[in-house]
C-alpha cells in the first residue's frame, strides 16, 4: 500500500478521530482518578495499574477502529463497507460536539486540581532531611462505649511500637513523644516535622467484652498520601497476630529489611490468657507516667498479669521495671529488693533471646544493686536487639553517667532525643548532665527545652532554679520558686527550703517545716528528715537548747528505720550530720566510711557524698579533713555539683568561713 493511500485509509476508517477521542477521554479519566483514588484511600499501585490499562486500551482502540466500522446496519468489518458509504454517527458536527463536551469536563477537573486548597508544600530541604524509613505511631482513638477502655488503646499502641522498635532498618519514634498528639489530627505534616519522620500510623480501637476491632491507616505525611488501610475484627487473645501483621506490613511498605532475629521478635506471642493480656495492657498504659501512685498501680497490674500467666515474659519485664523503680524510691527494703530480683531473673529466664530479658536485668543491676558495669552490658545487649528503643538508650546514658563517662552519656541522651524528641525527661536529663559538668548555659537551654514540652513539671522548674542558685543568682532562683507550692516528697520542696535557708529566712523555713511535719500523709523517713532540718535551722540560729532535743529524737527515729531495713544513702546522709551535730565523732566516722564505700562506684553521686562528709567534719571542727574533700567536690562532675556560690550562701559552712583556705575556695567563680 502506498503511503498516501495508507493515510487516506486511516482517515476513511476514522482512526484519527478514535485516537483523538480516546486520548482526551483517557486524560479526563486520569484526572478523575487522581482525585477519587486518594479519597477512597486506594494504595498507590492502583493508580499505576489504571494508567497501564488505559495505555494498553489505546492500542486496542486503534486496532478496532482500523478493523471495524459502525454503520446504520450495525458493526461491520471495514473491508465490507463501500468507500462511498455514509456513516452519520461519525459526522463532523457530532464529533466536534463530543470533543467539546469532553474538553469542558477536562477543563473543569483541571481547574479543580489547580485551584483547590492544598497544604503548604514541604521544602526540599525538609524532605531530604526526613528519613523515608521512619514512622511515628500516634495514639489510637478509643471508640469503645466504655471510656474506661482507654487503657486498651494505649496498650495496643505500645505493643505495636515495641515490635517496630526491634527493626534496625526503621526509625521509630517512642510513645512518650507521640502521646502528646491526639488521634487523627488535622496537620500530619507539622507533626511529622516535629517528630522527624516521613510516615504516620493512626487508627482506632473498639473493645466490647472479648471482641476487638482495630482500624489503622499508614500515611505518608510529606504528601498526605494514604499508603494503605486495614480493619481487623478479632477476639482479644488474637490481637498478638494483628500486632505482628501490622509490623510486617509497615516494614514492607517502607521497604525496611528484616533480619531473621527481627522477624522472630515481631512475631512473638506473649500469652494465651486474655485476662493476663488485659492486665498487662493496663500496666503498659501507666508505664510512661511519673507519679508514685501510677507506679503503684503499674506494679499491681503487672503482678496480676504474671499471676494469671506465670510464663508471660513481657509481663515479667514490665513487672521488673516497676519493682526496680519502686526499690530505688520509695521502698528501699530487703523485701522489695527480693521482689525486683525475682521479676528480673524470671523475665530473663523466659526470654533470654529477646530485648526485654537483658533489659530487665540491666534495670535491676542499675536501680537495685548499683552494679554499673553489669547493668551496661545487659542494656547494650537489649539495645542491639531493639535499636529504636529510646528508653534503652536513655538507660545506657544514665549508667555511663554513674560511671563518670559524662560526655558519652550526653551523646547517648542526644541519640535518645532523636527517637523521643518530645520526651521531657530526655531533655531534663541532658540538663542534669550539663549541670553536673558546670556548663550552666547549656544546662539552662536543655531545661528550657524540657519546659517547652511540659511547662508545669515541678522537677524541671526546681532544677532550672537550682542552676541559677549554683551560679550565685539567688534572686532569680527565688523568683522562680516563690509562687509554687511543692509537695513535701517532691525534690522541689528541698530546693525551696534550701533557698529559704540560704537567704537566712529561718523563721519562714521553720513555719513551713512545722506545717509539713504535722501532716499525716508524709512517709516516716520524710517526717524525720523534716525534724532534722528544723533542728539544723535552730542550730544555725544559735538555739542549741531547741536544737539538741530534736537531734536526739531524729537520731532515735533514723536508727529505728535503719533497723527496719532502710539503709539507703538518703537516710545515712541525714544520720551522718545528726551524729556530727551531736558531737558523736566515732558514730559519724563510721557512717562516713560506710557512705564513701557504698557510693565509690557511683562517680556521679560520690563527689556529693564527699561534700556531705566534709559538712560533718566542719560540724565536728575538723577543718583539715574537710578542706581536701571540699576542694575535690568543687572540681569533680556530679549531680548538682558543688560551686563556690554554694560555699558563700550555705550557713552549713559558717564554722569554717573565716579559714583563709576556705575563703580562697569560696571566692572562685
Amino acid at each position: 500500500m502506498k503511503i498516501d493511500n495508507f493515510f487516506s485509509e486511516l482517515k476513511r476508517r476514522n482512526v484519527y478521530k478514535v485516537a483523538v477521542a480516546y486520548a482526551v477521554i483517557a486524560w479526563l479519566l486520569v484526572q478523575a482518578a487522581s482525585i477519587l483514588f486518594p479519597t477512597f484511600e486506594a494504595p498507590p499501585w492502583v493508580m499505576k495499574v489504571f494508567i497501564v490499562i488505559i495505555g494498553a486500551g489505546f492500542i486496542v482502540a486503534l486496532i478496532i477502529a482500523w478493523a471495524f466500522e459502525m454503520t446504520p446496519e450495525g458493526m461491520k468489518r471495514t473491508e465490507d463497507v463501500r468507500p462511498d458509504e455514509k456513516i452519520p454517527q461519525w459526522s463532523r458536527r457530532k464529533f466536534a460536539a463530543l470533543i467539546l463536551v469532553i474538553t469542558i469536563c477536562a477543563a473543569a477537573l483541571l481547574g479543580y486540581q489547580v485551584f483547590r486548597a492544598k497544604p503548604e508544600p514541604v521544602s526540599s530541604t525538609e524532605v531530604s532531611n526526613l528519613p523515608q524509613k521512619s514512622i511515628a505511631v500516634l495514639p489510637f482513638e478509643n471508640l469503645s462505649e466504655d471510656k474506661a477502655n482507654a487503657y486498651f488503646a494505649d496498650g495496643i499502641q505500645d505493643e505495636i511500637l515495641t515490635r517496630l522498635s526491634k527493626i534496625a532498618d526503621l526509625k521509630v519514634i517512642s510513645r512518650t513523644s507521640t502521646q502528646r498528639f491526639k488521634s487523627a489530627p488535622n496537620d500530619l505534616r507539622e507533626i511529622a516535622k516535629q517528630l522527624g519522620v516521613a510516615n504516620i500510623l493512626e487508627g482506632s480501637v473498639q473493645k466490647s467484652s472479648d471482641q476487638v476491632r482495630i482500624t489503622v491507616q499508614l500515611i505518608n505525611a510529606l504528601n498526605d498520601s494514604h499508603l494503605w488501610a486495614e480493619t481487623y475484627d478479632r477476639k482479644l487473645i488474637d490481637v498478638f497476630q494483628v500486632e505482628t501483621d501490622l509490623a510486617q506490613k509497615i516494614a514492607a511498605s517502607l521497604e525496611a529489611k528484616l533480619t531473621g532475629r527481627e522477624q522472630k521478635a515481631i512475631a512473638a506471642h506473649g500469652t494465651t490468657n486474655p485476662e493476663a493480656y488485659d492486665a498487662h495492657l493496663h500496666a503498659l498504659a501507666l508505664s510512661n507516667r511519673q507519679g508514685t501512685d501510677d507506679l503503684e498501680n503499674m506494679t499491681k497490674f503487672a503482678r496480676r498479669a504474671v499471676e494469671l500467666d506465670p510464663n508471660y515474659a513481657e509481663a515479667w519485664f514490665t513487672l521488673a521495671l516497676a519493682e526496680a523503680q519502686k526499690y530505688f524510691y520509695p521502698d528501699n527494703s530487703e523485701a522489695q529488693l527480693a521482689r525486683a530480683r525475682t521479676a528480673a531473673e524470671t523475665a530473663m529466664r523466659l526470654a533470654p533471646d529477646s530485648a526485654e530479658g537483658p533489659a530487665a536485668l540491666g534495670v535491676f543491676y542499675y536501680y537495685c544493686l548499683r552494679e554499673y558495669d553489669r547493668a551496661l552490658a545487659q542494656l547494650e545487649l537489649a539495645r542491639s536487639r531493639a535499636p529504636n528503643n529510646a528508653n534503652a538508650m536513655l538507660s545506657i546514658s544514665l549508667v555511663k553517667r554513674r560511671q563518670g563517662r559524662i560526655e558519652e552519656a550526653i551523646a547517648n541522651q542526644e541519640e535518645a532525643a532523636k527517637l523521643d524528641p518530645l520526651n521531657q525527661d530526655v531533655w531534663a536529663n541532658l540538663g542534669r548532665s550539663y549541670r553536673g559538668l558546670r556548663k550552666f548555659n547549656e544546662a539552662h537551654a536543655m531545661f528550657e527545652r524540657a519546659l517547652a514540652i511540659d511547662p508545669n513539671d515541678l522537677g524541671t522548674i526546681s532544677q532550672q532554679a537550682e542552676v541559677y542558685t549554683a551560679t550565685g543568682d539567688l534572686e532569680r532562683a527565688w523568683k522562680i520558686m516563690e509562687p509554687i507550692k511543692f509537695p513535701p516528697t517532691d525534690r522541689g520542696f528541698g530546693t525551696y527550703l534550701s533557698l529559704l535557708f540560704f537567704q537566712r529566712r529561718f523563721n519562714d523555713a521553720e513555719k513551713l517545716l512545722r506545717a509539713t511535719i504535722e501532716r499525716k500523709d508524709i512517709p516516716p523517713l520524710f517526717a524525720t528528715i523534716g525534724r532534722a532540718t528544723l533542728a539544723n535551722m535552730r542550730f544555725h540560729q544559735n538555739d542549741r537548747t531547741g536544737a539538741e532535743p530534736l537531734f536526739v529524737q531524729v537520731e532515735t527515729e533514723l536508727k529505728q528505720l535503719r533497723a527496719a531495713g532502710d539503709n539507703g544513702v538518703l537516710l545515712r546522709d541525714v544520720l551522718l550530720l545528726v551524729e556530727a551535730q551531736l558531737g558523736h565523732r566515732d558514730e559519724a566516722q563510721t557512717i562516713a566510711d560506710s557512705l564513701l564505700a557504698t557510693t565509690k562506684p557511683d562517680q556521679w553521686q560520690y563527689p556529693r557524698e564527699e561534700e556531705q562528709v566534709a559538712r560533718a567534719y566542719v560540724a565536728l571542727g575538723d577543718f583539715d579533713r574537710a578542706l581536701p574533700l571540699i576542694e575535690r567536690s568543687l572540681s569533680a562532675p556530679a549531680v548538682e555539683a558543688l560551686t563556690p556560690a554554694y560555699l558563700r550562701f550555705d550557713p552549713s559552712w559558717d564554722p569554717i568561713r573565716k579559714d583563709p583556705r576556705f575563703q580562697k575556695l569560696a571566692s572562685g567563680n
